[in-house]
Order: structure tokens, then C-alpha cells, then sequence
């Protein structure tokens, strides 16, 4: 294979949105990414998605089929300095032209929350369509005034079916791809696929660095097998480990061991992840879920662990600061369980979505005008700290919601004590409901 030519992952990028894979829910005709390319009506957006799952290319195939001005740059190389050129740049350009101009931000959330603000006034003026590609969650990577002026659109790990369409097209493509004559021996290609975890690049590096390490036969054509495919990738598979290769296996590994209490799996799967390479904050990140989604109000001390032991990470650095993960890790799994918050929050979440603004009763609302006091906002408000344990009979619910219940705690750790007071304050007041003399 001649060595000039681009690697094969880059050669096999898609050029247009029906040629992306796995990705359907936002490039399909009346999706949003369709809708924005056949429109020319794009906005700002940000990619979020796990490595090799198509946030550059779509960002390329966007600027090919619009006619704005296209400038790719990565936040690894580039300053605040930088960008500020290509936005004077870009201002020329909306003068003369009338052109918007594209500017695609590869690893955004490598800009700290300072330095993204230089985005904030070109976008909202429009000189500057943003598109920017993270691995990281927005939420947490990109300060609000960024994320209310883009739209986040969440792309997909590739599954197993979609890598394999990937290789078998990147082996039949005689202009782009390995131009036929390769055969893949029975499970290469299932085995390349799980390797790639959902990386339709690695799944491509795979493929070539397994093909160029394999010999034709008499009759010209290249055969692999597993055993050359094992061999071929054992220093790749290693390599890849150190980035995160099963990054999403492994987390899921260590969250379910601390579900279950396993405190020693629970360290095994930390430590697998922290040797591998994997960012310590990441991992702190899924520990605070952990702690608000498994244990809750069964231990609320579980919840500040696990912020201390981020603190603690981000002030230490590695490999001091993994201690305060494992401390985390060591304190989450040997809590008392309870998803009660999980559940609670999922069930008041439905119910807020199913039936839209339902307005607080009128005792409830604020009233800092003499129209809203005539019009009842406020009034007959019982003030809690009036009355014995600072508890009311009165509606806090909307009209419609009234005995909805959805926190129900479990009997376990801190939330037998909370389902005890509940208990108690029910009693107290059914005692008050049958003598209203009673305050």
C-alpha cells in the first residue's frame, strides 16, 4: 500500500449526511442536521460523543454543503489569540461578502470556562456559526452563557452492526477503501468491531494496520486470520487501553460494583481505569451520580465524599489525588443503598412533562404588587415557623396533583429516619385535620 496516502479511517470519512452511519437520529431527512444543511439555516451547535463516532466529519460535511466561510481549528494548539483573529477575519468577511463564517472548534472543552466567553458576543451577533466537537459533558465542561447561545447535539458510540457495515465498506471501496481482494477470516471482523468499542476510527486503524501486516497468497488476494489479527494488535489493543479503550465498560463495571457493595471490585475497576490513563475527574464526575443515584438520602454524606474526593483530585493532581478516589470508592460501596431520589426525581419528571405548566395555587405565589394581592396571590399563606414543628395544613401541590406522592424512602440508613418523620408528620396531621382548633 503506497505510504503517501492518508490513513484509511480518514480516506473512508463520509462526504455526505446519508452516507454517515449510526447516527440517524439527527442526520435523517427532518432531523435536525438535515433540516440545517438543506435549510442553510445553521446554528451554533455543539458535538458531544464519545471518540470516533463522526463530530468532525459532520462538521466537515456541514461546511461543504453551505456556503459560509469554513475554519477548523483544535483547542489543543489554539489560544484565545487565535480565535480572535479568525474573528476579525470573519468580521471582514460579513462586510464585504455578507458571508457568515464557520468556525469549527475541534476538544472545545479544553478552554477553560474563561476563555470560552471570547466566543459569547460573535456568536450572539452571528458573525461566527460555532460548531464545536467535545468528548466531555457540555454540562460540565462549557459555562451557561456558551451553552444557552448553541444547541448541544448528542452523538452515539457506534454500535457492533455499524462497525461492521464500516469495515465491510472500507473493504470493498476500490477508490477510498483497501479495493477489494482482502478476505477476512471467520470473526475478524466481529472481533475488530468489539475492540473498537464504538470508535468507527479505531475500528479502521485496526483494519489497516491488521491488512498491512498480512501476506498475499499465490493468488494475490490477502487473507486474515485471527491469529495474524491477535498479533497485529496486541501493542495497538495496549496502547489503546491507556486512552480509554472500554471506557464505557469500565465505568459501568465500577459503578455496578459499588451498587452492589463490592468494595473490592469496586477498587480493582478503579484502579484499571486510573493505570489505563483515564481522566481522574471523569471518574469523579460518575462518583458524584453514583452518590445522588445509589445512596441518596440513605448516607447524604455520601454525596460531599464524593465532592471532597473531586476537590481533591483537581488540587492534587495524579497520582496523589487518586487516594482521595479510592477513599470515595472505599466510602460509596460500604453506604447504605437507596435509589429513592433517582426514582422520585424520574416520576415528578414524567409527570411535569406530561401535564405542562400547571400553575402553583394562588396562597403559593409570590405578590409584589398591589394587582396581584387583589387578584388572591398570596393570600391565606399559613407561614410554617407559626406552628408546632413548623408544619401546615395547606396545598402545596397544583390543582389536579393533590395526594400525588413520589419520594418513598427506603428502609435503610439515613432514610429510615426520614421515613419515621414522614410518618410522624402524616400522624400530626390527621390529628389537626379532625380538630382544627389545634395549631
Amino acid at each position: 500500500m503506497d505510504a503517501l496516502l492518508p490513513p484509511l479511517a480518514d480516506r473512508m470519512r463520509p462526504c455526505t449526511l446519508a452516507q454517515v452511519r449510526g447516527q440517524e437520529h439527527v442526520t435523517a431527512p427532518g432531523r435536525l442536521l438535515h433540516h440545517a444543511v438543506s435549510s442553510q439555516r445553521l446554528p451554533s451547535l455543539i458535538f458531544w460523543g464519545p471518540p470516533g463516532c463522526g463530530k468532525t466529519t459532520l462538521a466537515r460535511i456541514i461546511a461543504a454543503h453551505t456556503e459560509h466561510k469554513f475554519i477548523a481549528m483544535s483547542a489543543v494548539m489554539a489560544g484565545v489569540r487565535e480565535v480572535r483573529q479568525v474573528v476579525d477575519q470573519a468580521r471582514e468577511e460579513k462586510r464585504y461578502s455578507n458571508r457568515a463564517t464557520i468556525l469549527f472548534m475541534d476538544e472545545i472543552h479544553r478552554f477553560n470556562k474563561g476563555q470560552q466567553d471570547a466566543f459569547l458576543p460573535v456568536v450572539e451577533d452571528g458573525t461566527i456559526i460555532l460548531l464545536g466537537a467535545t468528548t466531555e459533558n457540555p454540562s460540565f465542561e462549557l459555562n451557561g452563557a456558551l451553552l444557552s447561545r448553541t444547541k448541544v447535539v448528542t452523538l452515539q458510540a457506534l454500535n457492533r452492526d455499524v462497525l461492521l457495515q464500516i469495515i465491510a465498506d472500507a473493504l470493498a471501496d476500490e477508490e477510498r477503501g483497501l479495493g477489494g481482494g482482502i478476505v477476512l477470516a471467520e470473526g475478524v471482523a466481529e472481533a475488530l468491531a468489539d475492540r473498537a468499542d464504538g470508535d468507527a476510527r479505531l475500528a479502521l486503524n485496526m483494519l489497516e494496520t491488521v491488512v498491512g501486516m498480512t501476506t498475499a497468497g499465490a493468488d494475490g488476494r490477502l487473507r486474515v486470520g485471527m491469529e495474524t489479527m491477535q498479533a497485529a494488535l496486541l501493542s495497538t489493543t495496549l496502547k489503546h487501553d491507556k486512552q480509554g479503550e472500554a471506557h464505557y465498560n469500565l465505568i459501568s463495571a465500577l459503578h455496578k460494583s459499588l451498587r452492589s457493595s463490592d468494595v473490592d471490585a469496586a477498587l480493582y475497576w478503579l484502579a484499571r481505569m486510573l493505570v489505563a490513563g483515564e481522566d481522574g475527574l471523569y471518574v469523579a464526575r460518575r462518583l458524584i451520580r453514583f452518590a445522588s443515584e445509589d445512596i441518596g438520602n440513605a448516607d447524604p454524606q455520601a454525596l460531599q465524599i464524593a465532592l471532597a474526593a473531586k476537590e481533591s483530585y483537581h488540587f492534587l493532581g495524579r497520582p496523589e489525588g487518586e487516594l482521595a478516589l479510592a477513599q470515595a470508592v472505599i466510602y460509596l460501596a460500604t453506604s447504605p443503598k437507596s435509589n429513592s431520589v433517582y426514582v422520585a426525581y424520574e416520576l415528578a419528571k414524567e409527570t411535569a412533562q406530561q401535564l405542562g405548566s400547571l400553575p402553583p395555587p394562588l396562597h403559593l405565589r409570590n405578590a409584589p404588587t398591589r394587582l396581584m394581592k387583589e387578584l388572591g396571590y398570596g393570600r391565606g399563606y399559613q407561614y410554617a415557623h407559626d406552628y408546632e414543628h413548623a408544619l401546615v395544613i395547606q396545598e402545596h401541590m397544583p390543582e389536579g396533583l393533590q395526594d400525588r406522592h413520589f419520594y418513598t424512602p427506603v428502609d435503610r440508613g439515613h432514610e429510615r429516619e426520614i421515613a419515621k418523620r414522614l410518618e410522624y408528620w402524616k400522624r400530626l396531621k390527621r390529628k389537626r385535620a379532625e380538630n382544627p382548633e389545634l395549631k
